[in-house]
């Protein structure tokens, strides 16, 4: 296994010690998840890095990496549901964009086309964990005081992160049209 694949697999290792910190009510371990959260979204950009740099690209990785960062989203948004942070119809629409453009790469897969990230696609990812991060920072450190704040800018971090992941979706479906389009139509 690769060094890249081993760095992917410890992302997902995390994920379940990230949800238990998240999961608890005191500051400790609230930081502790956002710090569990902060390394394993840096270690896609480190996993990716390494395979590029090393040529260690792999099938696996592929396949695994993306999987890595949707099952860490998903458990922040999770937690988010949980809290009250978050509402679950709009995470429905963010889960909903993951699923819909991962079975379009495994349409195009088939067809032995390779669906690159867009721009877009890089886009809603810094948006989502970056959302992520300040609805953290937030909820562990405002204070008192600063309740209306948090208050008022959540629910907007909420509708940027869904928004953006909404019109990343529609851009890929836009730009892959065809996959769809010829998929709905019966092969002879």
């Amino acid at each position: 296994m690769t060094l890249a694949n081993k760095i992917t697999i410890v992302r997902i290792l995390m994920i379940p010690f990230f949800i238990w910190c998240a999961m608890q009510d005191t500051a400790a371990f609230q930081i502790a998840a956002l710090v569990l959260f902060c390394v394993a979204s840096f270690t896609d950009f480190l996993d990716g890095y390494v395979a590029r740099k090393y040529n260690q690209v792999t099938d696996f990785g592929k396949f695994v990496d993306p999987l890595a960062d949707k099952l860490l989203v998903t458990a922040a948004l999770l937690i988010f549901i949980e809290k009250g942070f978050f509402p679950a119809w709009m995470v429905f629409i963010i889960l909903a964009r993951e699923f819909i453009i991962t079975s379009l790469r495994i349409v195009a897969a088939n067809k032995g086309r390779v669906l690159a990230a867009t721009w877009t696609g890089k886009v809603k990812t810094c948006v989502q964990i970056g959302g992520i991060i300040l609805i953290f920072l937030m909820q562990i450190f405002a204070t008192p005081s600063d309740a209306f704040a948090v208050h008022l800018f959540t629910p907007v971090i909420v509708w940027v992160m869904t928004l953006v992941t909404l019109y990343s979706g529609f851009d890929y479906l836009r730009k892959n049209w065809d996959l769809i389009r010829d998929g709905a139509v019966k092969e002879k």
